[in-house]
C-alpha cells in the first residue's frame, strides 16, 4: 500500500523502515515514534520503492533480505535518484556483507541485534552530517585536480568531463582528501570529518569507502593511485603537478 505524501514539519523527521518481520517492526516503530519521529513502515522491496516516492523520508532503515526486491537493489534504486541517508538493518552482519551494503550507496550498516540507542545515535549522525554537508556545499567552489573536478554546490563529480557518481560518503571522502591535496590525512580525521566524532561503526567503514572511490577512478580514466596509503596514518590525495605511476 502506497503511503500518501504530508507537510513535513521542522521538528519532526520521517522515518521509512523497510522491514518484514512485524515482531521487529513494531517495537522499532514504537522507539523512533518515542524520539519524535514521523514513522512509515514498506515490508517488502517493491513497496519500499513506491513509499519513498509517496514520502520523501528524511532517513530510511533499510533490511537487506526483503521480499520481491532485495534491499540491495532496493538501495541501488534509490541511489540512482536521491541522496538521502540509507542505513542497512540486518542479520547479516560478515565484513563482506557490510562491505556490499556501503559499496551500493549505504551510509551505514548496523547488525541485529542492536540496541534501540545505537540505532538512534547512528539516525541522528547521518541527519546531521547531511544537514552540515547541504550548508557547507553552499559556501565552497569547485575543486578542479588534474582530470577529476568536484563540484560541492552541485554535489557533482566529473573526470575527464564526464559526471561520474559517487555515493554522498565517497563524494564527502573525495572533497575532504582534494582540499588537502598533496597532505596526510590522518585516519581519525577522515572518520571524524565524514562520519562524525560520534561514530560507533568499525573503522574499516573508512577503507571499504576508499576502495569504492579508487575503483571509479581506475574505471573513469584516471588513476587510483592517486589516492595513496600512508601505513599507521591515513590516505594522502596527490597534488596536481606530482607525477602519478
Amino acid at each position: 500500500m502506497t503511503m500518501q505524501p504530508q507537510n513535513k514539519t521542522n521538528d519532526q523527521l520521517s522515518i521509512l523502515i523497510v522491514e518484514d518481520e512485524i515482531s521487529f517492526v513494531d517495537a522499532l516503530a514504537v522507539g523512533l515514534k518515542r524520539e519524535g519521529f514521523k514513522v512509515y513502515v514498506a515490508k517488502d522491496g517493491q513497496q519500499a520503492l513506491a513509499n519513498f516516492d509517496a514520502v520523501d523520508p528524511d532517513v530510511i532503515l533499510l533490511d537487506v533480505m526483503l521480499p520481491k526486491i532485495n534491499g540491495i537493489d532496493v538501495c541501488k534504486t534509490i541511489r540512482l535518484k536521491s541522496q538521502v541517508p540509507i542505513i542497512m538493518v540486518s542479520a547479516k552482519s560478515s565484513e563482506m556483507d557490510t562491505v556490499v551494503g556501503l559499496e551500493v550507496g549505504a551510509d551505514d550498516y548496523v547488525a541485529k541485534p542492536y540496541r534501540m540507542y545505537e540505532l538512534i545515535a547512528r539516525i541522528r549522525a547521518v541527519l546531521r552530517r547531511k544537514s552540515e554537508s547541504n550548508t557547507a556545499t553552499k559556501k565552497t567552489k569547485p575543486i578542479q585536480n588534474g582530470n577529476i573536478l568536484l563540484d560541492p554546490e552541485t554535489h557533482t563529480v566529473k573526470i575527464n568531463d564526464q559526471p561520474v557518481f559517487f555515493t554522498v560518503k565517497e563524494f564527502d571522502l573525495l572533497e575532504t582528501l582534494m582540499k588537502s591535496a598533496g597532505k596526510v590525512v590522518m585516519r581519525d580525521q577522515l572518520i571524524d570529518k565524514v562520519w562524525g566524532p560520534n561514530f560507533y561503526g568499525s573503522s574499516k567503514t573508512l577503507d571499504v569507502h576508499i576502495r569504492g572511490i579508487r575503483k571509479k577512478l581506475e574505471e573513469n580514466g584516471s588513476n587510483e593511485d592517486q589516492i595513496s596509503t600512508v601505513r599507521g596514518l591515513g590516505y594522502r590525495f596527490a597534488s596536481e603537478s606530482e607525477p602519478i605511476t
